[in-house]
C-alpha cells in the first residue's frame, strides 16, 4: 500500500512538474516580443494574456524572481497592467491578479515591482503613498526656490510653472514673474506669454514678455511673433516709450518662418498624426497608399493620445505619435513627467531615441538616467550623468540636432554630448536626413507640455537643380557667402541661409552682381515684411539710381495699407515708372514668393508665383514718354548689373540664379545645325 502511494505521489510530482514546464514554455512563447518599440507588436500577447491559467500567471511571477528572466517579465506585466486599466472588468481581474502575485513573489525587487503595478489600479491616494516612499532624489529647497542661485535656468523654470499653476494670489503671480523675466530665452518668455490672457496680470506679462524678446535675438519665430502681437497694445505707460517701440520694430523685422513654433497648442492634436511603419516602409509607399494607411491609423488609435487639462498625454495604449511635418536640424525644448515604472522616448528623424524612463528600475539599467540615444550600438548609448528629476513631477528636455550629431540637455544638464545618432532601422546607413519627430508610446503613462522646436538653417552650400543645370541657370547665391555680389555687403547680411537686408547696418543701399548681364533670365524668392519696399536693379551701373539709370523691377508690400494711395506703376513687379504690372498675386506677408524676370533685347517679361504679371517692350512703352513723366535714360543700356535696391526694409531674398539668353540662344543655333 506504502509502494502505491509513493508510485501515485510520484507519478504527481512528475504531471505537476511538466504542466509548470509546459507553462513556463507558454509563457516564455508569449512575452517573447519585449522589450519593444511598436505596440502592434504586442497586441497578441496581452490577447494571450488574458486568456492564461493560474499556472501560467505562476510561472511569470517565478519569472520575476529570477535575475536572467525577469526583463521581459517587467515589460510584459507593466503593459498588461496599462492596456487592463483601461476597461473596468479587465482592471479588476488584473487587481485581484497581481493581489495574490504579491504573495507568491519572493524577491524584493518582485515584491516593489507587483506593488507598483497594484497601486496603478488602485486610487490616486495609494499611488500618491507609494510614490511618497521611494528615495527622494530631489534636494530643492521647499521654501521660494526661486531665489536658489544654485538651481540652473532650466530647473528654476520648472518650479516655476509649477509654482503658477498652483492656487497663488496675483501678487505672487507677478513676483514670479519678475523673476522669470531674468531667465533668457524662449521658455521663459513662452511660460509668461500664458498669463497675457490674464486680465489681473496681463500688463505685467507683456512687460516680461517684451523685454525678454528684446534682450534675446534667438526668441523669434511664428510663437513669439503671435505673443508679442497680443501684448503690445497691453505695453502702456511709462513702458510703451521704449518698450512698445522696441517690439514694434522687432516684429516688423522678424522672420515668419525662421525661429520657435509651437508644437503642442494645448488644446488639440493638430499638427500630429498617428505612426505608420517606420522611415523605410513610408518611403516605399506611394503618396496614395500612404494616405490610406494614414488614415487607417488615425482611426485606430484614436484616444490613445489625448489632451487634458493643457497636456499631451499617452494613456498607456497605443503606438507612437508623430508630428505632420518632417525636420532636418533642429532645436527643440519639451517638458515631460512620468509615474513609477514609466518607460518612453523621442525619436528624432523617425528613429529611436531620446530615452525616457524610471530611473529605479535597475533590471533594465535604468539607473544611469533619462537622455541617452538608447539604440545607439557603436556609438555612446548611455547618458554622462543621471540628471532625472523624481518620478511625478516635471523634466524638461533641451534637443539639439546637427546632420547625425544629437545633444541633449536634461534639466538645464548635458547628458548627451554631440553623439551620432545610429539608424536603427538600417544601421547600414546614416540616419535620414529629414524625417519625422516622434513620442513613444512604450506601454506606460506619459504626459508632455511645452513644446517648441526651431529649424536650423543647413550650413552647406546649396546647389541649384539638375534641370536648371541643363537650361543653363547657374547660381549667383549659395546661401553661404556673397562673393558674387558687390556694393553695400554691410547693409545685407546672409543670415539663416538667406540674403537679409539689415537696416541697422545701412539696409537702405544697393547690392550688385560683380559680373554684368544683357539678355536673361533671372529667378529668386523673396519674403516681405509688413509694409516692406526694395527693388531688383537691371541692367544697371555700379553709381546712380538704379530706377533711371537702369531699370527697376519693383519688390514690395503694395497690398499693405500705407501704400493704397500708389501710382499705378509703382505696385509690386511694375517696371518701375514705365511698365504696370498686375496686381492680386503676391502671397500674403511673411510666405516666400517665386519670381522671374526675363528680358531680350526690348522684351521684359516678369512672372509672380506661376502667373505673368508684366509682358511689355520698354522702347514702346516710352516712346511717347515714360507714364511717370521722368526722364528714364536707362532704358537705353543693353547690359548692366542686377541688385537689390534697398530703402531701409528688411526683405529677404534666397535662391538667386540666372542664365544669360545669349548662351541659351547659341545653344539652340547648335542644335538647328545638328538636325541638318
Amino acid at each position: 500500500m506504502k509502494k502505491i502511494c509513493s508510485l501515485i505521489g510520484i507519478l504527481a510530482f512528475i504531471f505537476l512538474q511538466l504542466n509548470a514546464q509546459k507553462a513556463n514554455t507558454k509563457v516564455v512563447e508569449t512575452i517573447q516580443p519585449f522589450p519593444y518599440q511598436h505596440a502592434q507588436e504586442v497586441d497578441a500577447a496581452v490577447v494571450a494574456m488574458n486568456a492564461w491559467g493560474k499556472s501560467d500567471w505562476k510561472a511569470l511571477y517565478k519569472m520575476l524572481d529570477d535575475d536572467s528572466l525577469k526583463l521581459k517579465a517587467t515589460y510584459a506585466l507593466n503593459v498588461f497592467v496599462n492596456r487592463a486599466s483601461l476597461s473596468a472588468d479587465q482592471k479588476l481581474a488584473a487587481k485581484q491578479n497581481l493581489t495574490k502575485g504579491l504573495k507568491q513573489v519572493k524577491t524584493e525587487y518582485a515584491k516593489r515591482f507587483v506593488q507598483a503595478q497594484l497601486n496603478l489600479l488602485t486610487d490616486q491616494t495609494e499611488v500618491n503613498q507609494y510614490l511618497s516612499s521611494l528615495p527622494k532624489t530631489d534636494t530643492r529647497p521647499p521654501a521660494d526656490p526661486l531665489l536658489n542661485t544654485s538651481l540652473n535656468a532650466a530647473q528654476q523654470l520648472l518650479l516655476a510653472q509649477d509654482l503658477l499653476e498652483s492656487k497663488v494670489n496675483p501678487l505672487t503671480i507677478k513676483q514670479f514673474l519678475n523673476r522669470v523675466s531674468r531667465i533668457p530665452g524662449i521658455t521663459s518668455f513662452m511660460l509668461a506669454s500664458k498669463y497675457l490672457d490674464d486680465p489681473i496680470v496681463s500688463k505685467d506679462a507683456a512687460l516680461v514678455t517684451a523685454r525678454l524678446a528684446l534682450t534675446d535675438e534667438t526668441v523669434q519665430g511664428p510663437a513669439v511673433r503671435s505673443a508679442l502681437e497680443k501684448a503690445l497694445p497691453l505695453i502702456k505707460g511709462e513702458d510703451s516709450a521704449v518698450l512698445a517701440k522696441g517690439v514694434t520694430k522687432l516684429l516688423k523685422k522678424m522672420p515668419y518662418d525662421y525661429g520657435y513654433n509651437n508644437l503642442f497648442n494645448g488644446n488639440d492634436l493638430s499638427g500630429w498624426k498617428a505612426l505608420v511603419g517606420n522611415p523605410i516602409l513610408r518611403a516605399k509607399m506611394g503618396d496614395s497608399a500612404l494616405k490610406v494607411e494614414q488614415a487607417k491609423a488615425n482611426g485606430k488609435t484614436k484616444g490613445d493620445w489625448i489632451v487634458k487639462d493643457g497636456l499631451l498625454i499617452f494613456t498607456g495604449n497605443g503606438d507612437n505619435l508623430a508630428t505632420d511635418k518632417q525636420y532636418a536640424d533642429f532645436e527643440m525644448f519639451v517638458d515631460w513627467k512620468i509615474t513609477a515604472q514609466g518607460d518612453a522616448g523621442i525619436y528624432l528623424r523617425g528613429s529611436p531615441q531620446v530615452q525616457i524612463w524610471d530611473t529605479s528600475r535597475r533590471e533594465v539599467g535604468a539607473q544611469v538616467g533619462s537622455g541617452g540615444l538608447y539604440n545607439n550600438q557603436k556609438y555612446q548609448s548611455k547618458p554622462l550623468v543621471v540628471a532625472d528629476n523624481k518620478i511625478g513631477t516635471w523634466n524638461n528636455f533641451h534637443i539639439i540636432m546637427k546632420g547625425e550629431k544629437v545633444t541633449v540637455y536634461l534639466n538645464g544638464i548635458l547628458v548627451t554630448d554631440n553623439v551620432t545618432l545610429e539608424n536603427y532601422w538600417d544601421r547600414k546607413i546614416p540616419i535620414f536626413p529629414k524625417e519625422q519627430i516622434e513620442l513613444q508610446a512604450h506601454g506606460t503613462y506619459v504626459a508632455y507640455r511645452n513644446i517648441y522646436l526651431r529649424e536650423l538653417p543647413s550650413t552647406d552650400p546649396v546647389a541649384i537643380s539638375e534641370d536648371e543645370k541643363k537650361l543653363g541657370f547657374v547660381s549667383l547665391f549659395d546661401g553661404t557667402n556673397l562673393d558674387q555680389w558687390t556694393g553695400n555687403t554691410t547693409g545685407y547680411i546672409v543670415k539663416n541661409g538667406v540674403v537679409e537686408v539689415n537696416p541697422d547696418a545701412g539696409g537702405g543701399g544697393n547690392l550688385y552682381t560683380k559680373e554684368e548681364f544683357s539678355d536673361f533670365v533671372y529667378r529668386f524668392e523673396f519674403q516681405l515684411t509688413p509694409g516692406a519696399n526694395n527693388g531688383i536693379g537691371i541692367r544697371a551701373p555700379l553709381e546712380g539710381d538704379a530706377a533711371y539709370v537702369g531699370m527697376e523691377i519693383q519688390v514690395l508690400d503694395s497690398e499693405h495699407p500705407m501704400y493704397k494711395d500708389l501710382h499705378e506703376y509703382q505696385y509690386h513687379g511694375s517696371v518701375y515708372g514705365v511698365i504696370p504690372a498686375k496686381r492680386g498675386f503676391l502671397l500674403p506677408t511673411g510666405e516666400w514668393n517665386k519670381e522671374e524676370i526675363a528680358i531680350q533685347g526690348n522684351k521684359i517679361k516678369v512672372t509672380l508665383n506661376g502667373t505673368v504679371i508684366v509682358d511689355g517692350d520698354i522702347k514702346e512703352a516710352s516712346k511717347n514718354g515714360t507714364i511717370d513723366h521722368k526722364e528714364h535714360p536707362g532704358l537705353l543700356r543693353t547690359s548692366g548689373h542686377i541688385g537689390f535696391l534697398g530703402h531701409g526694409d528688411v526683405v529677404r531674398f534666397k535662391n538667386m540664379r540666372v542664365k544669360k539668353s545669349e548662351e541659351i540662344r547659341d545653344k539652340s543655333e547648335e542644335g538647328k545645325k545638328k538636325k541638318h
